[in-house]
């Protein structure tokens, strides 16, 4: 029986191995989540040195092993590696990939992922590097949104979780507030009652906007001039505590975001 297969994946993560090796965490649209080490792949001469840096789409050809499997030939169809050149664009890249790597980890088909997180990819790479902070971050919001669909733990935006009536934020009264509850997944509409634990507030702004990414595809990102930066900020940090709570872990690549953001004020 042949030890060898072929996979088409995107690479999410990678890291040295040894003196010269390189191991990487591939997404494959048939295969899922792949671990493989790429033997001498950090050698200057390697023909496989820079094809399995991370967001490139490669054609592989792999053996399998005992433990992990072994790249030993890798096609490039698509490189997404030019956004390592701009570290906005790359943070953004990395957060994404963050999410995938726990949500490929499901037992969803991760074709759709694949294409999901390579439109958003797309998107990012022909986004104008002078684009302005709202804009980066109603990007990075939106990807995050349409992520958490695909897993299907998306909050509810549009009906109160607690009496089902239709939430439409009054962009007239900035004093307006509706609370959201990370275990029932959905807005609760105030005063909560008791029963109910409110983790988070968004404003009027902040819930009209995530309700109008929410209906939009990928290719059809909200315009940023109907926000301001800090309810752009809002959101996507509602967002990321909701994201932590339910996977367990901190998203590290926000980090540098924060810091990046921070810096354009």
């Amino acid at each position: 029986m042949s030890r060898t297969y072929t996979a088409t994946g995107i690479v999410l993560k990678g890291m040295a191995m040894g003196e010269s090796d390189r191991l990487v965490t591939i997404l494959s649209p048939d295969r899922g989540l792949l671990r493989a080490v790429v033997p001498g792949a950090r050698k200057p001469k390697s023909s496989l040195r820079g094809r399995l840096e991370l967001f490139v789409v490669n054609d592989l050809l792999v053996v399998q092993g005992r433990s992990l499997d072994r790249v030993i030939q890798a096609e490039t169809r698509e490189s997404f590696a030019p956004l390592s050149r701009d570290l906005a664009k790359l943070a953004i890249a990395q957060y994404w990939a963050e999410l995938v790597l726990t949500l490929a980890q499901s037992d969803h088909s991760p074709a759709d992922l694949y294409h999901l997180l390579l439109q958003h990819l797309t998107l990012l790479t022909h986004l104008n590097p002078t684009a302005s902070l709202d804009t980066r971050v109603a990007q990075l919001t939106q990807g995050v949104i349409h992520l958490l669909h695909w897993g299907g733990i998306a909050p509810q935006w549009d009906l109160c979780c607690v009496t089902g009536a239709a939430i439409a934020p009054p962009l007239d009264n900035p004093r307006w507030r509706v609370g959201l509850d990370f275990d029932q997944g959905g807005l609760v509409l105030l005063p909560a009652p008791a029963a109910i634990r409110c983790h988070a507030y968004l404003t009027n702004l902040e819930t009209y906007l995530l309700q109008q990414l929410s209906q939009t595809h990928p290719d059809l990102i909200a315009s940023p001039q109907l926000g301001s930066t800090l309810a752009w900020r809002g959101i996507e940090r509602i967002l990321r505590q909701y994201t932590q709570y339910h996977f367990g872990n901190v998203i590290r690549s926000a980090a540098l975001l924060d810091t990046l953001f921070i810096e354009e004020f």
